[in-house]
């Protein structure tokens, strides 16, 4: 597996708990929620051998949220990252967290998605010509897609996908092709949202929170032209990283949704029937904050903490 720590370091990691540090990360601005975000194989890796990350990349006046795309090769005691560019970066840069971060592949393999956090500055979240509070729609190489909802209209719209995100840290795609998407509410509000090409989820204009110092926010039901999220939490459940199970070794929950959360400390687990509809099946007290889960091909499903001495859990089945 690879594994990235948000300090900026990526390690390989065996199945036993071995791990290797890789060489040729790029400098990370690492404080708060920013740093060294995510790290996905490309989907031709057999025949490329690339791997994409997802930064803070620093600058002097603050960061912005990088994507990179780079060869990892070298022998089984030395390996590094080769031929690193970035190929997309939000700009300005400037302050704040909330970055997002988080990459994921068409089923085809054809195109890239990538959340951008609104960084703590909400109006952005509105603004089309920010690529912020939005989900981009890519090229593998980084270059826009000729078929983006607005695709003619060049820059940040021509690769916005959805818009009027918060703080989103999961991005799946179910099996039966529809993208998912789980975000942070501000105080209540936390949301699993289905993206439909081009739509607008409302942030900050609506949500089902409201705001730190209490003051309130209009619901969605009075805004009829931004999305409504499927399903949402208060109170919060700070929802992290997403993945559908598909595996075998629990075959009871294939087609469920797998959810990490930061605030309850919890593996999340919800089930969507066929008309959409969600739910929350099942929620087990993990003791940590759980900050991604993985899929394996064997069936098992892994967890990573968010902590000083964070745990990496590989969950199977009881015998």
């Amino acid at each position: 597996m690879l594994v990235t720590e948000k300090a900026g370091r990526l390690f390989l990691v065996t199945q036993d708990g071995n791990k290797q540090q890789i060489g040729g990360v790029p400098k990370v601005e690492y404080s708060g929620q920013n740093g060294l975000l995510d790290v996905a194989i490309s989907p031709h890796f057999d025949r490329d051998h690339s791997i994409y990350l997802t930064y803070s990349e620093p600058g002097p006046n603050g960061s912005s949220l990088a994507l990179a795309r780079a060869q990892l090769s070298g022998t089984e005691n030395h390996l590094t990252l080769g031929n690193l560019h970035v190929i997309w970066r939000q700009m300005p840069k400037g302050h704040g967290g909330q970055p997002g971060g988080i990459v994921a592949f068409s089923p085809d393999g054809k195109h890239l998605f990538l959340t951008s956090g609104d960084r703590m500055r909400p109006e952005t979240a509105q603004d089309p010509d920010q690529a912020l509070g939005k989900v981009l729609r890519l090229n593998l190489d980084g270059t826009t897609p000729n078929d983006n909802p607005m695709a003619s209209q060049g820059g940040v719209r021509a690769q916005t996908w959805t818009t009027g995100h918060r703080n989103p840290y999961g991005l799946a795609f179910a099996p039966d092709g529809k993208l998912w998407l789980d975000e942070m509410g501000p105080m209540g509000g936390d949301e699993l949202n289905l993206l439909k090409p081009g739509r607008n989820y409302g942030w900050p204009v609506v949500s089902n929170g409201d705001n730190y110092d209490g003051t309130p926010i209009p619901r969605h039901d009075t805004h009829p032209e931004f999305e409504p999220p499927v399903l949402y939490w208060t109170p919060v459940i700070a929802p992290a990283g997403l993945t559908f199970y598909t595996g075998k070794l629990f075959p009871d929950w294939k087609g469920s949704a797998f959810i990490g959360s930061l605030r309850s400390q919890a593996l999340v687990r919800v089930v969507i029937d066929a008309n959409g509809n969600a739910r929350e099946a099942d929620r087990w007290d993990m003791g940590q904050r759980i900050r991604d889960v993985a899929l394996a091909p064997d069936g098992a499903l892994w967890l990573i903490e968010d902590a000083g001495k964070a745990r990496l859990i590989r969950l199977t089945p009881k015998r």
